[in-house]
């Protein structure tokens, strides 16, 4: 199918049931998009059409006109296998690639993550390529910028890149940094068509669930809540909502200058400390007890033994992410959500879904 063959508001998202994929999806039906989203056929997930109206529940509240649902459509495609994807794009005039595979639980491996990614990402853009796909938006990570380099006294930029042969990368951030250079190497080939690329580079994820789908960036809010460590360890790092991110992603599909850019998604320097400072304020008087005071070190590695989560952040210990965001906030033509809003969102949303709870027997003041 050449691209005049193709519809010009139809838009495959792929991963459609991840957290940041489902306010992609809710933003482009808003817009006026026809969506297509992909999903894996897991065992023991249900039938498509039981996931497609699952989903279809879920984003109702989060829709001006529940109709835009009509517009919305499931198919099965796994990143690590071709079946599907030449379906899953057929018809597009544009694509944006979310899915990706993420930090799991203890015993994660790199292969779990790094190949998936990489091969994954090259699938979607050979079946895009072929479908003569306008413009491909890739969901990256600040993971593919400042990591496995030195951060001191450094502002980070579009053109900064994270070493992937840095023995300080976890598997996530080697995947995100391989996969978003195996996306650039692939337009970059004369022999693989026309296909536009931009990408998305956003830090931790927080902000409101739209339905109970959570991430691993959701994590620091719902330990935190949850009082699972004894204390907040020592982290600064890039912050960004959920709503800017999907917002970011909707922007760059059409946006002329968006072709060719990286767009570093967030804002930095701000601490744990400070979302647990949030928290304790607004969720302190509902039975939360946060934890505010400092968490060692060495306690943070001793926890990384047995925490995969908890591993992933010896990254960033008492060493802060600094980002330019001038370039994002260019293509939305606003400011970025601030910390405040995206905490509160997304503690709000954990305790309306039953994902937290205040200790037993306190009282709501």
């Amino acid at each position: 199918m050449t691209g005049s063959e193709s519809r010009p508001n139809l838009v495959l998202v792929t991963g459609a049931t991840g957290y940041i994929a489902r306010h992609v999806v809710v933003q482009l039906l808003e817009a006026g998009w026809t969506v297509r989203g992909t999903a894996r056929g897991a065992a023991g997930a249900g039938s498509l059409a039981d996931r497609l109206h699952r989903l279809r529940a879920d984003m109702t509240p989060h829709l001006a006109d529940r109709a835009a649902l009509e517009r919305f459509t499931l198919v099965a495609a796994d990143l690590t296998a071709d079946d599907g994807w030449a379906e899953a794009v057929a018809g597009c005039s544009h694509v944006c690639h979310v899915a990706s595979p993420v930090p799991g639980g203890k015993g994660a491996r790199r292969v779990d993550m790094i190949a998936p990614a990489v091969d994954g990402t090259r699938r979607v853009l050979r079946a895009a390529a072929a479908a003569g796909v306008r413009r491909v938006v890739l969901t990256s990570s600040i993971a593919a910028v400042l990591y496995g380099v030195d951060r001191r006294d450094r502002v980070f930029t579009e053109n900064d890149w994270s070493n992937s042969d840095s023995p300080r990368l976890g598997p996530y951030e080697r995947s995100k940094t391989l996969a978003e250079r195996a996306a650039w190497d692939f337009v970059a080939d004369p022999s693989t068509g026309t296909v536009e690329l931009a990408t998305i580079n956003p830090g931790l994820v927080l902000g409101p669930l739209i339905g109970q789908e959570t991430s691993t960036s959701n994590e620091a809010v719902r330990r935190l809540l949850a009082r699972e460590l004894p204390a907040c360890p020592d982290i600064t790092c890039v912050f960004v909502d959920v709503r800017d991110v999907a917002a970011a992603h909707v922007a760059a599909l059409t946006a002329s200058e968006a072709a060719g850019r990286r767009y570093l998604c967030g804002i930095g320097g701000h601490s744990l400390l400070e979302v647990a400072s949030i928290l304790a304020r607004e969720y302190g008087p509902k039975g939360y007890r946060v934890p505010t005071r400092r968490l060692p070190n060495w306690m943070l590695r001793l926890y990384a033994l047995f925490d995969r989560a908890a591993a992933v952040a010896l990254n960033d210990l008492a060493n802060p992410q600094h980002i330019d965001n001038g370039n994002v906030i260019a293509l939305l033509g606003r400011p970025l959500r601030d910390l405040r809003e995206m905490t509160v969102a997304m503690a709000a949303s954990l305790e309306a879904h039953g994902l937290v709870h205040p200790r037993a027997g306190a009282t709501a003041s």
